[in-house]
This record gives structure tokens, sequence and C-alpha cells, in this order.
């Protein structure tokens, strides 16, 4: 009879609550009762208010146990080899409502496979895109790509086929494929949480694209605070590499693709896609004037393909099911899923993947639960600091790019995060300014500049003085900055300021919101 095998997450998240710990407990309630379990790592399922959440597989499917500390492992451990009753048993994980409502595809496999097995990985439907890839040749799975309807998943929601074809067409002796996982967003995680929980599936989609574009060279291109998923992308390539994954002829293929990883240190605006290229190169990260694009100069002078984690994980799917599967799922425009990363004052914190379409009050009110502190919610944050503020007002705008855009706002990485009622809206203003200026290259002016007058003129308006004639130059300043600067990281401070002043004027000594309409 084969031990009794248990779940423990290994990701960054279930980490830091503790979960190596429970692992450790574990093992001493195994010695001290003389029986085997085999204890495997997994990544995250992202219901982080339950980390650790631990399962343990039965006849009856697999039960889960959350959130568990290490000084409870003792008195859990009977109850828990038999999937029995106890007051931390959560039951099936795929009937907890935070679960059952997703639609989970680019994260299918994540918190449920050990991460560092390319078994486990196969066993669930993993490399059955690359294989449909290398029967379709590279101009089919361009159009494929293109047909799912999928867009980067980074911010900006450009075509992914679109992009793919320019590449592809551009005519050179070395065309390279640049994932950005330079994650750094506030209250987003989604990229580290697939690095650290689905590796192979990154990989598999970085060899497609390769394949696509007649690229042989792929980057992953983080940062410095992602020790966990380095660590797991290094070994996922090591073995994909030993397995003929990766390196000449993949699976036996006239294709070759190799990949490396590269680590920056963690500087903003090299999520933006040309200073990621340029602290690739090993320079300072600094933004690029475009033309030319990346896709006809990019890394090293060659065509490049640039997409974020979740876009090219997303593309195995694509191919292994077809584009009709992907494209059906969504609302307007915007096809497909998002996951959805619930940050800040909110009750249930963690990843939840959906088809675009649900409106922000669903996410917020229903998937979160309101706010963490029981008061009211005041404030919602979408697409990191760069993004606007929605009130409550808002709550009926569908998340999707478009809709999303029409009211100047943007989901940028699908981080969403919430504020209660006792949120300082100007502070928040301030901080968008400060922010810019701390994080800017220096390359153009109204970035540079701007954000450190921005700061300036908002301490004066909190101050009172001249407030009139300073909201005025701020909204100018903001104008400036927006179609001024040279790439979105200035481009986009006007979004959380201008909305915070035109949303919570009372906090910058104006009349509510209400009053005002009046």
């Amino acid at each position: 009879m084969s031990p009794p095998r248990i779940f423990v997450p290994w990701d960054a998240g279930a980490l830091a609550l503790g979960s190596s710990a429970v692992e450790r407990a574990l093992i001493a309630a195994e010695r001290s009762r003389g029986i085997d379990i085999k204890i495997i790592r997994t990544g995250s399922r992202g219901l982080f208010w339950l980390e650790p959440m631990i399962e343990v597989e039965t006849v009856a499917g697999r039960i889960a146990y959350g959130p568990v500390k290490a000084e409870e492992v003792e008195g859990l451990f009977d109850a828990l080899l038999a999937g029995g009753p106890h007051p931390l048993r959560l039951g099936h994980p795929e009937d907890m409502p935070f679960l059952k409502r997703q639609t989970r595809f680019t994260f299918a496999r994540c918190g449920i496979i050990d991460r560092q097995s390319l078994a486990d990985y196969r066993a669930r439907r993993g490399l059955l895109g690359l294989e449909r890839a290398l029967t379709l040749g590279p101009a089919e799975i361009v159009e494929e790509v293109t047909k799912s309807g999928l867009r980067g998943r980074g911010g900006a929601g450009f075509p992914t086929g679109i992009k793919w074809k320019t590449t592809a067409d551009a005519q050179a002796a070395q065309k390279y494929i640049v994932c950005n996982a330079d994650e750094g967003d506030s209250g987003t995680y989604a990229d580290r949480m697939l690095m650290e929980g689905d590796p192979f599936c990154l990989i598999e989609g970085l060899a497609i694209a390769g394949i696509a574009v007649g690229a042989t060279k792929g980057f992953v291109y983080t940062r410095s605070e992602y020790p966990h998923a380095i660590r797991t992308m290094g070994r996922a390539i090591e073995t994909a590499r030993r397995e003929g994954l990766l390196g000449r002829g993949i699976a036996g293929s006239a294709h070759d693709f190799d990949i490396e990883i590269r680590v920056g240190a963690g500087a903003y605006v090299c999520g933006e896609e040309t200073a990621l290229l340029d602290s690739l190169e090993g320079k300072r990260g600094q933004v690029r004037a475009k033309p030319p694009l990346p896709a006809h100069k990019g890394a090293f002078g060659c065509p490049t393909v640039v997409n974020n984690v979740i876009s090219l994980a997303s593309v195995p799917a694509i191919l292994a099911d077809g584009a009709d599967a992907y494209r059906d799922l969504g609302y307007g425009r915007s096809r497909g899923t998002m996951p959805i990363q619930l940050a800040g004052n909110v009750k249930y914190r963690g990843l939840f993947e959906a088809a675009f379409g649900l409106t922000l009050g669903d996410i917020v009110d229903d998937i979160g639960g309101g706010t963490a502190s029981g008061r009211p919610v005041r404030a919602v944050q979408v697409g990191g600091p760069l993004g606007a503020y929605f009130p409550r007002a808002l709550f009926d705008t569908p998340f999707d790019y478009e809709a999303f855009a029409a009211k100047n706002g943007l989901i940028g990485h699908g981080g969403v995060v919430v504020f209660d009622d006792t949120v300082d809206m100007a502070r928040q203003a301030r901080f968008a300014m400060e922010f810019c200026s701390i994080e800017s290259c220096g390359k153009c002016t109204p970035c540079r500049i701007g954000s450190t007058r921005g700061v300036e003129v908002i301490d004066r308006i909190v101050c009172g003085e001249r407030r009139a004639e300073n909201l005025a130059l701020l909204r100018e300043l903001c104008e400036t900055m927006r179609f001024g600067s040279l790439c979105a990281l200035g481009g986009f401070v006007p979004f959380p300021v201008t909305s915070a002043i035109n949303y919570f004027p009372e906090d910058f000594g104006g009349a509510p919101l209400s009053a005002a309409a009046e």
C-alpha cells in the first residue's frame, strides 16, 4: 500500500505564512507515529486567506484543510490522513465557492501538481499544445493565436497574434522571445504564482512562440525579489532541457529553442518592454523611443516578441483546445480569461481566474466579500499604482479593457486593490506622483520633472495654499504628463491623480461629490 500523499504549497505567499514549518511538523508527526507519508510541494490555489492550505489524497478525492499552523499539525494529523472531520476541514477544494465559480484556464494546474514534476505536468494535459503546434507549422500557429483573441496580459492589451506576425514577417538571422516577468504592480502576483506553481506551462508557451516566429532563444526576465520563482523556473528549464523539450531539435522536431533566465534589480520602469530590453542587454533600464518597435528591432538589435507571463502561459491551452474554446469566453473585444488578483483591504484575498465581463461590484463585494475591516468600501484601484481610483458609483463597470478605458481607467495586469472609508485620497494622489518621481528612468522631462512638481503642487493643495489655482495647475500638469511622456509610467500617473480629484474632491478641500453634483 502506497503512503498517503499530502500536498503542501511552496508558493511564496504560503511560505510567508508558514507552509514550510507545517511541512516540518508533518514530518515530525510521521516519525513519532512510525508511519510513512509522501509530501508533495505544489504551488498555491490562490486562496491566500486560507494559507497554508494543505490537502490529502483520499479515495473520494482530495480534501483540504486550512489555514493550518505548525502547532496544529499534531492534533490534526490523524484526521488529515483519513480526510476526516476537523474544525480546519474545508472539504473538496473544487466545491469551495471561491474556486467553484472560477474558469481555470491558465491556472488549471496551479496548486494541484508537483510544480517540479514533468510527469505530473504531462498527466494534466501538459505539452498537448506544443505537440499540436509542431503539426501546424509557424504560420498556422500565429493564425490560431490571432483567432483566439488573446491580448497582452501585462497591461496594454495589445493583440498577441499581431505582435507575433510582425516578428514572424521580419527578416533576420536571429530572433528572440522575451517573457516579461518583471511583475511590479501593487497587489499583483499572478506571474509569480504561475512560475512557482506551473513553470512547465510557461516553458511550453515560450517554445510555441519560438516556433511560431522563428526564434531560437528565449529569455525570462524577472526581478530579484522573486527568488522562489527564479529557483523553480531554473530547475524546470533544466528538466525540460534534459528531456529534450529545450535545446536542439525540441521534442524531436527540426526546431531549436532554448531559454535563459535574466534577473533585474526590481526597477518598476523595467516592466516597460523597451526599458526591460535595455536591462536584459546589461544596460541601465531606460525607455527607448519607438519606432523602431521591438518586433522589428528588439533584444540585441534583433526582431523580438515581448510578452507577459500570463499571455505566454495561455498559449498552450489555446493550441491544445483550439482558438474557438478560448474566444468563446469573455466580453466584447476582451476574450478569454483574466487572473484577477484581489488585494488590499478585502476579506477574501486571492487569485480569481474568470472570463472577462464580471462587474467591479461583483469582484469586490461578492467574490472579495467586501473589506477585511468590515467598514464600507470607498475606493478601488485597478491596474496597479498607475490605475484609476473607482468609487462605488462605478461598480457597475464590466471588467473589460474597453469598458475601463471609456471611464479613464485601465485593467493593467489585473490587480484589484480595495480601500475602506478611512483612506485619504489626497495622500493616494500624492503617492502616485512620488512613486513616479522615484521610479522614473529620467529620460523624458514630463515624467522626470513633472512628477516632482506634482508632489509639490499636491502638498500646497493639502495645506490650503491657493487651492483652486493649484488644482487647475495640477490638472494641466497631468495633461502634460499624459500626452508628453515617453512611456506609460509618466503617461498613466494622471489616472490615479485625476480620478482622486474627480471622485473624492472633499479630500482636496472641495465639496463632496454628491454636493458638487447637486
